[in-house]
């Protein structure tokens, strides 16, 4: 009688003047996103989307002894077109969104194909590390990103599901990007588990990319890229500590706005001559914005696609794009003298991977390395 009543009192309630059901136009509509294409010169996932996606997973293998390459890769290729079509039924009637899958091949396999060749040289070791064997390098990276959460484990079973016993898994890490906030030009950069924005500085335009991110050659490796991963922790609770000053004396940026300490807006570049009357640099000697400055090390942009983790532990994942390796090693090498952002951070993985040349039916993933 209860549930009788309630139902009657709704039903009449509903049916008073004045009160109307939600219309079409007055429910929000959801943000359905852009699909990317996998195909072209260049592989989705590294420059386009932007800004990133969301959330990521990546996945770090072997391949087995026995196992070609080759033919590995073409069916990867094959696979990562049929699911951001939508087409493969492994995504279980999920949509693909603005799926992107990224592969790329760790030095092992690179050095296989010709010793000589970008991405044939193994990471070196750096100071504040803490990384198991199974941890440390890989023969295959996987990347997936989508703004959908959903899709990632799905489309990581099916690829991995493709692989077989061809491939056995070292690692994987999902993590999720902060949110965004403008800097120029219609470019937008996250803020990171420290509350700082993320990703400033990089080769945005074309011909800063063609510069400092894609491969020109040799033919094998062109629009291609190499990557470096690096899961981080961090003492959150010790920057925290910190006074918000303190703080942004470590980065050299401003927390809210993103600003450099020297001055000028989040888009300007940090003049590191700058002093206070007094004779002190406003930004600090040992600052990140210094010690990681491409112009103080002399090395080329990196391009960053970093997101923040949970587990396990509080952290982030470091990618960086770039088509020299020296780019990251010379700067982490003159990070680690004396850079203060460092002493927050220690990391537990790493691993340097060739990100392959982009693909399309008629050429598959890994072909010209590989063919």
């Amino acid at each position: 009688m209860v549930a009788a009543g309630l139902t009657a009192g709704c039903t009449a309630d509903s049916a008073r003047p004045g009160r109307h059901a939600p219309t079409a136009a007055a429910t929000p509509k959801p943000v359905v996103p852009k699909p990317v294409a996998p195909t072209g010169r260049h592989q989705a996932g590294i420059a386009l989307p932007q800004p990133a996606q969301g959330n990521l997973l990546a996945v770090v293998a072997d391949l087995g002894a026995t196992a070609a390459p080759g033919p590995l890769l073409a069916e990867l290729g094959q696979a990562i077109r049929t699911l951001a079509a939508g087409t493969d039924p492994r995504l279980l009637g999920l949509p693909p969104g603005d799926l992107t899958v990224t592969v790329g091949v760790g030095p092992r396999l690179v050095r296989a194909a010709g010793a000589a060749l970008p991405g044939a040289v193994d990471l070196p070791r750096f100071s504040r590390e803490r990384i198991a064997a199974r941890a440390r390098g890989g023969d295959l990276l996987i990347q997936i990103c989508a703004s959908d959460p959903l899709l990632l484990p799905v489309v990581a079973a099916a690829l991995l599901d493709q692989a077989g016993d061809r491939v056995h898994e070292r690692w994987r890490q999902s993590a999720r990007r902060g949110a965004n906030v403008p800097v120029a030009d219609g470019r937008t950069a996250p803020r990171n588990p420290l509350g700082f924005i993320d990703g400033i500085v990089g080769p945005h335009t074309t011909a800063e990319q063609q510069r400092d991110l894609w491969l020109a050659g040799p033919a094998a490796v062109a629009g291609g890229t190499l990557a470096v991963l690096r899961r981080m922790e961090l003492d959150l609770s010790r920057f925290a500590a910190l006074s918000v000053a303190e703080q942004e004396a470590v980065f050299g940026r401003h927390r809210a706005s993103g600003a450099p300490l020297s001055g000028g807006t989040i888009a300007s570049t940090p003049e590191l001559g700058a002093k206070t009357p007094d004779g002190r640099y406003l930004v600090p000697a040992d600052a990140h914005v210094r010690r990681a400055n491409p112009t103080v090390v002399g090395a080329g942009l990196m391009l960053r696609r970093s997101y923040s983790t949970d587990e396990p532990a509080p952290g982030l994942l470091f990618i960086s794009f770039q088509n020299d390796l020296r780019t990251f090693t010379a700067t982490l090498a003159h990070m680690d003298v004396s850079d203060a952002l460092l002493r927050f951070t220690t990391t537990t993985a790493s691993a340097t991977f060739l990100m392959l040349p982009g693909f399309d039916r008629k050429h598959p993933l890994g072909c010209r390395l590989f063919g």
